[in-house]
């Protein structure tokens, strides 16, 4: 039996479909304006599919841009990837150094003219512990977000080394400076103080974290940012690489059409009660 991607304009209708789709969800007023993405399952993808590990996350790289793409056209405004975690230096030596030849290739990939990030208006950041990047890799770091740094319909965060409890600790360091020069007094600190420090400052905050590979943990990501409890999170049963625009399609209808809620909402039905 043929293959249906053989069918003429097979394609094509599914492109369709998915614009089409994109565009009603970006027309609900529920579209979450801050995504973050922990893109499980490259290498598990490669063993999988008899291929070197490599290729598994050469196959995650374009499943993330289809993602992103789609996410954008639906009117998304922040996406937070988590590329590469601290720990994973503990790798072999011969696996982080190609994950950094290929996280220096892609991040240039991205930014340069014609790409992502200039099709959606994309706003470019790295965030994380830069100390521990190798000279070259950081100098495409810099190099990318100074050719997107006026971008401004969108932004995407790409977490690169990153774990939750470096970017806390990040935060607490630049607070406990500015108090030692007199800029914050330390009766003033409060949550929002520790917010303020963080590499998301600014932006809106993670209304949905989706995780690929079953895996049922959030692996030191946005610790902080993941405990507002208006976030929803997503576990997929599916590696990274697997994970399509129509995979992503389903949980932002599924999104869109949720009872949200609200805390003043639930205040409201517990004071009832108690009359």
């Amino acid at each position: 039996m043929s293959d249906s991607g053989s069918f003429p304009g097979y394609n094509q209708f599914l492109e369709m479909v998915k614009t089409t789709l994109a565009k009603v969800i970006r027309s609900s007023d529920k579209v979450p304006q801050h995504v973050a993405f922990i893109m499980d399952g490259n290498r598990r993808f490669a063993k999988k599919n008899n291929m070197e590990v490599n290729e598994g996350h050469n196959a995650g790289f374009e499943s993330m841009c289809r993602i992103l793409e789609l996410c954008y056209e639906s009117g998304m405004k922040v996406a937070t990837v988590f590329a590469f975690s601290i720990e994973n230096f503990k790798r072999s030596t011969f696996e982080v150094n190609w994950l950094m030849e290929l996280a220096k290739d892609k991040i240039k990939q991205i930014s340069q003219h014609g790409e992502l990030a200039e099709q959606y208006g994309i706003k470019v950041q790295i965030i994380g512990d830069r100390s521990l990047l190798p000279a070259d890799v950081l100098k495409e770091v810099e190099l990318a977000e100074e050719i997107t740094m006026n971008n401004s319909r969108a932004v995407l965060n790409i977490c690169f080394p990153y774990t939750g409890r470096e970017e806390i600790v990040h935060s607490i360091q630049g607070i406990m400076k500015e108090t030692a020069m007199g800029e914050i007094d330390y009766r003033d600190i409060d949550e929002q103080t520790i917010e303020d420090h963080l590499y998301t400052q600014g932006q809106p905050p993670v209304e949905l974290l989706i995780r690929t590979s079953g895996v049922t943990r959030l692996s030191d990501f946005l610790l902080w940012q993941l405990s507002n409890r208006g976030c929803t999170i997503e576990l997929v049963d599916c590696l990274w690489p697997e994970f399509t625009p129509f995979s992503m399609l389903k949980i932002l209808i599924k999104f869109a059409f949720k009872k949200t809620y609200s805390p003043s909402n639930e205040e409201d039905d517990e004071l009832k009660k108690k009359k």
